[in-house]
């Protein structure tokens, strides 16, 4: 039977690997450089639900899991190096935030359904950000490091609620058809910068289209594409 490790002798491997008698790949690394990791182990672990879904099979999803954890320690350890902050700081400060955002569970305040819920959610994390000097605007919080189209869903579900009402959904569908029908009219060239504008004009109306249907466009074309996948394998 093989030994099951406690957290802290988990935390103790990683600060042994960047140790001066560790490993010399650990030590290297810097939060910068693992920001590639982080974005590969997020993906691993939705991969390995999906293969649970569909199998019940959830040894993959432990283990991905795993590394997306190896990640949050060693960039904690890599913290606590440069005296920045330490892992006890991250545990804490979620588990602090996750009590102050569920004032209905851990306080006096009600919400009988999950809508009022993330009502009640995004009005405390407005009030969170309040004074926060690295915020740059409500808009430039969304992270740039999100895939596209779910950064452009999201810009465009704050800004309908913090500038002009968006458009409706026959709006968004009419930009997307005067878009398509000028793209149409077009000579392929590569790079052109005309036919690069309508391309984005196209993929911003599809967002919005998104937005109101309440639609995931990431995992309708990520269905889409495995559809065309299953088309070309079995046409051979």
């Amino acid at each position: 039977m093989s030994k099951k490790y406690t957290f802290e002798e988990f935390l103790d491997i990683i600060k042994t690997l960047r140790s001066e008698n560790g490993c010399p790949w650990d030590r290297e690394q810097t939060h910068s450089s693992l920001k590639p990791c982080m974005t590969e182990e997020a993906a691993e672990v939705l991969a390995a639900i999906r293969i649970f879904e569909q199998t019940g099979n959830y040894e993959n999803l432990i283990e991905e899991l795993g590394d997306v954890l190896l990640q949050v320690v060693m960039h904690s350890q890599i913290a606590r190096e440069e005296g920045l902050f330490t892992i006890e700081d991250v545990i804490s400060d979620v588990a602090e935030k996750m009590v102050r955002r569920h004032p209905h569970v851990f306080g006096e305040a009600k919400a009988d359904n999950s809508e009022q819920v993330l009502i009640n959610w995004e009005d405390i994390k407005k009030q969170e950000k309040e004074g926060k000097t690295h915020m740059d605007s409500p808009l430039r919080e969304i992270p740039r490091e999100l895939p596209a189209l779910t950064r452009a869903q999201k810009v465009l579900k704050k800004a309908d609620k913090l500038y002009e009402p968006a458009q409706d959904y026959a709006s968004a569908a009419a930009k997307l058809k005067e878009a398509a029908e000028k793209l149409s009219e077009k000579t392929p060239v590569a790079y052109d910068s005309d036919i690069q504008n309508l391309v984005g004009d196209i993929l911003m109306a599809v967002s919005d289209v998104s937005r109101i249907c309440k639609l995931s466009q990431e995992q309708i074309l990520t269905d889409r594409i495995d559809d065309l996948i299953d088309y070309y394998e079995n046409e051979q």
